[in-house]
């Protein structure tokens, strides 16, 4: 029996107990790409150790990650065993000033025992999240690469997630008298079952959004002065999508979206995309057919899902003179109306073969005047307030071929300059299936606001 600061630790329950860890930290995490960061099971084992052999021991098992059978150097072992270790022992602390007590709970210790068990969890996602913070931070990690603000909120999610796992601490730390070492397994093998699932639907998503990133590429292959602006309407489409409320799926889908909006200029001859002259009407004509071309290819893609209609009609108009189809206000897909201002306000703030890339405040101006005839009101306040909260990257310029720039009478069908087309005409019947086949899916949307009159209609 070893003697801590408030009470005895037994060393055969400290030495499984640290085992278990290291063996449950040696386990590949689900790594969240946003902040390059993971969730593990063996966060329940640190809890576990809280409640069974106390602040003390639960640092000694949380600095036994040092020992974890992973390609690290000693600096990152070193961080993490010390990260861990702090935590457990701020958990432990927090947890017995609460009235917890050391060892094996009994019945007769519940529901008392929850209380101080759920505060020690919360410390030691506090500890975990302040102390990664400051790392990545240091590291710019997290760092948004827009303005340099700091992204708090996908890193506090991967905690809270990790939370679930920590509150299952207390129930291995229930049946350890019963079933010794066992007990962890019994708990966790079910999450260990489940977060293997996860993780070969992780697999398969990041295979997904490798295959977007290799079409978009052959795209932009074709359009060299557009380079990245498939990669930057994506994420600017989730902004608004995310402002908007959208649940994480349907962001997504709309991030798809945004990535392959220009998907069928595939199907645009070269040397009509790479003009630097006046184009003909049959060569405008060409290019605004990317629209329908760009659904045609990737309509049997399976997981697009909504993307599809996003893609199709990212062209559309409130007032009806977008085209492919001439929609008007709401017949416009939801995600159509996302990408459009997504698309605009990021040509906007490009520089161009025809002219300098607008400020932001610029170019959000120009969104606002032509809210309401061209784009959805709701989508430009939306895009706004997350420009104005989280900033925007302005790309860098793209090195055309010949490696010069200049003012050409190339019109670009996304820009100010663009003229605008006449409005197609709308066959009733066509109108009203694809309305029906497309918006299903984009749920219902509240009015859009009044129309915003005067300016100029990109």
């Amino acid at each position: 029996m070893l003697v801590g600061p408030y009470t005895g630790i037994d060393l055969k329950t400290l030495v499984f107990i640290a085992v278990l860890f290291v063996v449950a930290e040696s386990i590949s995490t689900i790594v969240v790409a946003d902040v390059k960061a993971g969730i593990s099971p063996s966060s329940a084992v640190s809890l576990a150790a809280v409640v069974l052999v106390g602040p003390v021991g639960a640092a000694v098992v949380g600095f036994a990650s040092c020992l974890t059978i992973r390609r690290q150097n000693l600096v990152k072992r070193s961080f993490n065993g010390a990260q861990f270790a702090l935590a457990a022992y701020a958990a432990g602390h927090v947890y017995l000033l609460l009235g917890g007590t050391v060892g094996e709970p009994a019945r007769e210790d519940f529901p008392a025992v929850v209380f101080p068990y759920v505060a020690a969890v919360l410390t030691h996602t506090l500890v975990n999240s302040v102390l990664i913070g400051l790392l990545m931070w240091t590291l710019g990690a997290v760092r948004e690469r827009r303005g340099g603000r700091f992204r708090w909120r996908p890193l506090m999610a991967v905690e809270l997630s990790s939370i679930g796992y920590q509150m299952l601490g207390l129930a291995i730390a229930a049946v350890w008298g019963g079933v010794g070492l066992i007990a962890p397994l019994l708990v966790l093998l079910p999450l260990f079952i489940a977060r293997w699932t996860f993780a070969q639907q992780s697999g398969e998503a990041r295979a997904h959004e490798a295959t977007l990133a290799t079409l978009c590429q052959a795209v932009e292959t074709k359009d060299y002065y557009t380079r990245g602006h498939s990669m930057r309407v994506g994420e600017g489409a989730a902004m608004i999508a995310r402002e908007l409320g959208m649940p994480a799926e349907r962001v997504q889908k709309i991030r798809y979206a945004g990535m392959l909006h220009d998907i069928g200029k595939l199907g645009v001859p070269t040397k009509v995309l790479q003009k630097t002259g006046k184009l003909t009407d049959d060569e405008y004509a060409a290019i605004k057919l990317h629209p329908t071309r760009g659904y045609e290819i990737v309509r049997e893609i399976s997981f697009l899902d909504e993307a599809l209609a996003g893609i199709r009609h990212h062209h559309e108009r409130l007032d009806g003179r977008g085209y492919p189809m001439g929609l008007v206000g709401m017949e416009i897909p939801e995600s159509a109306r996302v990408i459009s201002v997504a698309d605009v306000f990021d040509c906007l703030t490009s520089t161009r073969s025809y002219r300098q890339a607008w400020s932001v405040e610029d170019a959000i101006a120009e969104l606002r005047r032509c809210a309401g005839t061209q784009f959805d009101p709701r989508m430009v306040e939306a895009l706004v307030r997350a420009v104005e909260r989280d900033g925007w990257q302005t790309p860098d310029i793209a090195e055309p071929p010949g490696g010069t720039y200049g003012r050409t009478d190339r019109p670009d069908p996304d820009a100010p300059e663009a003229p605008v087309p006449d409005a197609p005409e709308k066959d009733a019947e066509t109108l009203e299936a694809a309305v029906t086949d497309e918006s299903a899916a984009d749920g219902p949307d509240s009015a859009p606001a009044e129309a915003v009159t005067g300016g100029r209609d990109l």
